[in-house]
C-alpha cells in the first residue's frame, strides 16, 4: 500500500549522514581557522604598511576589510563569535592606531568610532544569525512533528482502507442481499448477492428509490420509509416480491437506520434473505401437519360427540321402559336437554375454532379490555374463593392495534382456566404489564397446582383439557387470536403456579 494509491501525496524524501556531529565540528574548526587567518593577515599589512600619506588609501581599505571576517564569524558563530571576532579586530587595530598616533589612547574619534562599529556589526549580525538558527531550530522541529503526522495519517488512511477492502469482501461474500438507502429512499450500494437477486445491476439499481427496483416490493419501500422517518428503529418482514423481470422470490427482509458514528443519520441498511426453498420445504410440513392436525380433530370431535349420543341413547331405552312414569319421563329429558346442550357447546367450539371471524382491528387501551375481564370474572372468582390483582399503572401500557372484543376473549379465557385450576383450594391471580418501543407484554399468573411437564407441550392442542366438562378448543381459540394479531403468547409451570405471557405489537400511531 503507497501513499499513491490512498490518495496522500508522497512524502518528501530525507537522510541523515551518519557522523553529523564530527562532519559539524570539522566546520567550525575550518571556519575558526578562516577567521583568524583573516584577521591575522589583515593586522600585519596594517602593521607593516607604512603610515604615509600616499599609503592611507591602503589603509582605509584595511580598515574596511576588517568587517568580512566580523561578519564571516557572526554568521557561523552568532552573537558570541562575532563579538569575539570583532575584538580579534578592534585591538589590534586600536594598538596600531594609538602607536601611529603616538599619544595615549589619542587614537582619534574617527578610530574609536571605527572600533564600535566592528563591535556593532558583530553583534548585530551574530543576533540576526542568532534569530535565524533558532527558526531554522523551530522549523526542524516542526518538520519532523509534520513528518511524524504524515507518517501516522499514512498508517491510518492504510488502516482504513484495509478495514474497507475487508468489509467489501465480506459483503461480496455473503448469500444475503445487502442494499443501503440514503436519507431519500434511493439506492446507494448493493452487493453481488443483490445483484443476482434481482437481476440488475448495481449501476443500473443506484440511484433508483427501492421501490422502482420491484414489480411489487411486499411492503419494503414502505417499511424504508417508517425507518428512515424515525417510527420504527427496526423492520423484519417475510415478504413476497416480484423482480422487475417477474420472478416472484419470498425473502426474510430486515430493514435498519445506518448512523454516524456521532449519531447522524445516513440512511438505512436493507437485508434481504431468499427463502423461497424453505417456505416451500414449510408449505409441505404445513399441509402434512395440517392432515395429522385434521385426523387428530376428527377423532376428538367423534369422541366428544360419540359420548353424549350414547348418553341420549341410553336415556331414551330408558323412557322406552319407563311406562308412562312422570318422575323418570321428566329425569330422562333433563338428562337429554344436558347432553344435547353439551353438544352445542361442543359444535360451538368447532365452529368458531374452524370458522374464526376476521379481528376488527383499531386502536385499543389494553387497560380497559383487562378492567372489563376483571369485572366479569370477580363474582365467579370470588365463589371459587380467588382473587385477582391487576398491577397496571395509567401509563405503563401503550396502546395496541387490534380487536377489543377477541383479546378481551384472550384474557376472559385465561383468567376463567386460572380460576378453574384453584376452584375449592383457593389461590390469587396477578395480572400486570410492560411496553417497551415496540411491544406490549401482559403477564396472567396464578399460584395454583400447575401443569404437569408432559403436558405443556399440549396445553395449545385442539381438545386437550384435563376437565370433564371442558372442550379443549380454549386455549386452541386464544393462540389463533394472538396470532392474528401478530403477537405470540408463552407459558410457564410448575408446583408453583402457573404463568402466560402475551406479547403484541404497540400500535405506532401515538
Amino acid at each position: 500500500m503507497t501513499p499513491d494509491r490512498i490518495g496522500l501525496p508522497r512524502r518528501p524524501q530525507t537522510s541523515r549522514v551518519d557522523g553529523a556531529v564530527p562532519v559539524a565540528r570539522s566546520g567550525n574548526a575550518r571556519a575558526l581557522a578562516a577567521v583568524v587567518v583573516m584577521l591575522s593577515i589583515l593586522t600585519i599589512v596594517h602593521i607593516f604598511t607604512d603610515n604615509t600619506p600616499a599609503n592611507v588609501p591602503l589603509h582605509l581599505l584595511y580598515r574596511r576589510l576588517f568587517f568580512v571576517p566580523i561578519v564571516y564569524a557572526a554568521w557561523i558563530f552568532g552573537k558570541r563569535g562575532g563579538l569575539l571576532a570583532a575584538l580579534g579586530a578592534a585591538i589590534p587595530f586600536g594598538i596600531h592606531a594609538q602607536i601611529s598616533l603616538n599619544q595615549a589612547l589619542g587614537m582619534g574619534f574617527d578610530n574609536a568610532l571605527e572600533i564600535a562599529s566592528y563591535l556593532g556589526v558583530g553583534l548585530l549580525f551574530g543576533i540576526v544569525r542568532d534569530v535565524e538558527e533558532s527558526r531554522t531550530r523551530d522549523l526542524r522541529q516542526v518538520s519532523l512533528q509534520l513528518e511524524e503526522a504524515y507518517k501516522k495519517l499514512e498508517e491510518r488512511a492504510i488502516q482504513l482502507i484495509n478495514v474497507q477492502d475487508y468489509t467489501s469482501s465480506i459483503l461480496r461474500s455473503i448469500t444475503s442481499a445487502v442494499l443501503t438507502v440514503g436519507p431519500d429512499g434511493s439506492v446507494a450500494t448493493a452487493n453481488p448477492a443483490a445483484e443476482r437477486m434481482l437481476g440488475i445491476s448495481e449501476f443500473d439499481m443506484v440511484p433508483k428509490p427501492i421501490g422502482l427496483l420491484f414489480k411489487d416490493d411486499g411492503g419494503l419501500a414502505s417499511d424504508v420509509s417508517k425507518v428512515l422517518a424515525g417510527r420504527l428503529p427496526l423492520a423484519l418482514r417475510d415478504a413476497s416480491l416480484v423482480t422487475a423481470s417477474g420472478q416472484e422470490i419470498h425473502v426474510q427482509a430486515s430493514t435498519s437506520r445506518m448512523r454516524a458514528v456521532g449519531g447522524t443519520v445516513l440512511g438505512a441498511v436493507v437485508t434481504l434473505e431468499d427463502v423461497s426453498d424453505i417456505k416451500a420445504l414449510t408449505d409441505q410440513l404445513i399441509r402434512a401437519d395440517r392432515l395429522a392436525a385434521m385426523g387428530e380433530l376428527t377423532a376428538g370431535v367423534a369422541h366428544e360427540v360419540r359420548n353424549p349420543l350414547g348418553v341420549i341413547r341410553a336415556t331414551v331405552q330408558l323412557l322406552e321402559d319407563a311406562q308412562a312414569d312422570p318422575e323418570r319421563i321428566h329425569e330422562a329429558a333433563g338428562v337429554v336437554k344436558q347432553e344435547i346442550d353439551r353438544l352445542d357447546k361442543v359444535i360451538k367450539a368447532l365452529l368458531d375454532f374452524g370458522r374464526p371471524s376476521k379481528p376488527t382491528l383499531v386502536r385499543t387501551d389494553l387497560k380497559s379490555v383487562l378492567e372489563d375481564v376483571v369485572l366479569f370474572t370477580n363474582r365467579f372468582a370470588k365463589q371459587a374463593d380467588v382473587t385477582i390483582d391487576v398491577g397496571i399503572g395509567d401509563d405503563d401500557l401503550r396502546p395496541v392495534f387490534g380487536d377489543p372484543d377477541q383479546l378481551k376473549q384472550v384474557f376472559l379465557n385465561l383468567v376463567t382456566n386460572a380460576v378453574q385450576a384453584m376452584d375449592r383450594v383457593g389461590g390469587q391471580i396477578d395480572i400486570s404489564g410492560s411496553s417497551t418501543d415496540d411491544y406490549v407484554v401482559i403477564t396472567v399468573s396464578d399460584n395454583g397446582p400447575g401443569i404437569a411437564p408432559e403436558d405443556l407441550n399440549k396445553v395449545f392442542d385442539p381438545f386437550f383439557t384435563k376437565r370433564a366438562d371442558g372442550t379443549g378448543l380454549g386455549l386452541t381459540i386464544v393462540h389463533r387470536i394472538i396470532d392474528e394479531h401478530d403477537g405470540h403468547i408463552e407459558i410457564e409451570s410448575s408446583r408453583a403456579g402457573t404463568t402466560f405471557v402475551v406479547t403484541l405489537p404497540a400500535s405506532m400511531d401515538d
